[in-house]
């Protein structure tokens, strides 16, 4: 079975490559991809992995009835299985599903302390047990947090190489079009990923048979794996109503007004029954909170109304396997992820933001008259970001962007399936570059400018000395390829015709 190549690889490695580094704790979903993951890293960069696994080896809870410290708990580890090889500063220690065992972590201070060792935990759920975990080690450790893979892993469970990543990046911030076979690439993958979502499991599946050959039935394995952690895990009411919830985010997300309402999971639910639930399948990583704003202003937190906001799935694909199933033949047979009322593309994007960092913000105006999808933080630029379907009119981010009470806010982004452009202060972008939207804007500098109007039409907010020096190197200006309105700018025909010139020429 082939090893899918994982982001977290290079983080494992800078963890231990870092000077002094502490007990690492990776937290994660289940079914993530943690343990293998932890696991080649081990058997790629250590003479010994000493792996134990607290919810199939139940025996090696004992290894603290003597104590704490490093050496009485390796102590007991040889004393159980004399066969693991413990030499020090050539072993990692793995202990892996520790919310079977929580009191370990009471090891992992003397385990820092003492420094022979490297110490890696890790385990399904542990968001929902990290505050007694965190609170044991007394933060004498490292946490990582672990996602299901994102389109750029896919790609490259799909053979495909770096390159065709890095050339999109260096088209979003030159702000120039995608070439056609570039477009066409990132599309037709990007159709297989929504539906698949990011599961290695399931990714593995798809990758190794070419074909959706079964896939569909290990998504909803993992689905139904979360509702059996909900009646493992949890006691009484709050076992129902967890499940409620989580059963409630798809028909949330098909709503027109897609804040998460309570009255929608039971009839007469009151937020202080409710408020926890919601909680506990966030910790689990199972979706993912996006607050509503207070007002469109930085700094994003702490500037939020607790009791708005929208739930989203952390993983697409397993949002789509919970679908009816007329609107799954929908998605599958005719590729319209854009129907539903626009409720997988928010969730596509909320995911590609997590995945990349971002914490989730969106904001609604009282008077319901302006709402905008998300906002990120782009240095002192506030950077609204709406998400649509197709390639429609932006009402509401171009108040945002022109309006003067808004002063945090001077350009936006939007979403469409369609390419890269830029038009009057908005950065159209396709769905399928979501995940490179933070090193994106990294490199993107806007010009600081007090004035709020908008810029003329076609106008590049990277030209000149704020342009990124990769962007200054290439000689020639733009015509936007996903304008504001309509087709957008030159129009997909005359878009394609230039990306097969300029391949010509390179």
């Amino acid at each position: 079975m082939a090893y899918l190549r994982r982001k977290m690889d290079d983080r494992l490695l800078e963890w231990k490559r870092g000077d002094g580094h502490l007990p690492l704790i990776v937290k994660g979903a289940r079914q993530v991809g943690k343990t293998e993951t932890i696991r080649r890293f081990g058997q790629s960069n250590y003479e010994n992995v000493v792996e134990i696994n607290f919810a199939t080896q139940p025996q090696f809870r004992a290894i603290v009835a003597d104590g704490y410290t490093a050496r009485d708990v390796l102590r007991n580890i040889s004393r159980i299985d004399p066969s693991l090889r413990l030499s020090s500063g050539r072993t990692l220690l793995f202990f892996d599903e520790i919310q079977e065992f929580p009191d370990i972590a009471t090891a992992l201070k003397p385990f820092a302390e003492d420094g022979r060792f490297d110490v890696i935990c890790s385990g399904s759920l542990l968001g929902v047990h990290y505050k007694r975990i965190s609170h044991i080690a007394v933060g004498r450790q490292t946490e990582l947090d672990m996602h299901s893979m994102d389109f750029e892993e896919f790609l490259w469970a799909c053979g495909y190489g770096q390159d065709l990543v890095d050339e999109a990046l260096a088209r979003i911030v030159e702000a120039r079009p995608l070439r056609e076979v570039d477009f066409s690439v990132l599309s037709a993958r990007f159709l297989d990923y929504c539906i698949l979502g990011g599961m290695p499991a399931v990714v593995r599946q798809y990758a190794e048979r070419g074909s959706f050959e079964q896939t569909l039935d290990i998504q909803r394995q993992i689905v139904a794996g979360y509702r059996a952690d909900v009646r493992k895990y949890v006691e009484g009411l709050d076992q129902a109503r967890i499940l409620k919830v989580f059963e409630s985010i798809p028909a949330q997300l098909a709503k027109e007004n897609k804040k998460f309402q309570l009255s929608k999971v039971a009839k007469g639910a009151r937020f202080k029954d409710y408020g926890g639930c919601v909680e506990w399948i966030c910790d689990a990583g199972i979706a993912r909170k996006c607050h509503c704003l207070s007002f469109p202003e930085l700094p994003l937190r702490g500037n939020f109304d607790p009791d708005r906001f929208k739930l989203y799935m952390a993983d697409s694909g397993l949002l789509v396997s919970m679908l009816d199933d007329e609107t799954q033949l929908d998605i599958r047979a005719n590729r319209n992820l854009g129907g539903w009322k626009g409720g997988l593309y928010e969730n596509i994007v909320a995911e590609a933001l997590a995945k990349s960092g971002y914490e989730l913000y969106y904001w609604k105006r009282e008077d319901s008259t302006l709402e905008e999808d998300f906002f990120v933080r782009a240095g002192d630029d506030l950077v609204p970001v709406e998400v649509k379907a197709s390639r429609g009119r932006s009402q509401s981010l171009r108040e945002l962007i022109t309006r003067d009470r808004y002063p945090d806010i001077r350009w936006g982004i939007k979403f469409i399936s369609g390419n890269i452009g830029f038009e009057n202060r908005i950065l159209t972008l396709p769905h399928c570059v979501a995940f490179l939207l933070r090193r994106a804007l990294s490199d993107l500098r806007v010009n600081p400018t007090s004035a709020k109007e908008p810029l003329p039409a076609h106008a590049n907010p990277w030209e000149g000395a704020n342009r990124p020096t990769a962007c200054r190197q290439r000689e020639g200006r733009f015509r936007a390829g996903g304008g504001e309105d309509g087709d957008g700018g030159e129009g997909l025909a005359a878009q394609n015709a230039k990306g097969r010139k300029e391949r010509e020429n390179h």
